[in-house]
């Protein structure tokens, strides 16, 4: 399906300016809330069984882990102003992927 025609025949670059955009912004937003809730409720686990350096190194990595994910969306989110944002590379959905289940494993490994 074409993108557009001008007046002249030639084929607009903009994208179609609805709320796609936004729905992926606020998408990426929720995902990261839901992140900080998992990190936290890791973070209330560890203090209510007991610190030890293995629970505290956990959630370092429960930490580290959700920092990751909060610096990827935010760059998805930042890339999503421009009038054409990039697609998004293999690597570049992997890596919140990654994030979100090191974050479930992580979070399992505090319930011990």
């Amino acid at each position: 399906m074409p993108e557009g025609n001008g007046t002249d025949g030639s084929r607009t670059r903009d994208r179609d300016p609805g709320l796609q955009p936004e729905r992926t912004r606020l998408a990426w937003r929720r995902t990261t809330l839901a992140c900080a809730v998992a990190a936290s409720l890791a973070g209330r686990q560890t203090l209510h069984s007991g610190i030890d350096p293995v629970s505290l190194v956990v959630l370092a990595l429960v930490v580290l882990a959700w920092l990751a994910f909060l610096a990827l969306a935010h760059h998805r989110i930042r890339a999503m102003h421009a009038p054409r944002p990039p697609a998004l590379s293999p690597r570049a959905a992997a890596a919140p992927v990654t994030c979100t289940v090191a974050l479930a494993v992580l979070g399992a490994a505090t319930l011990r």
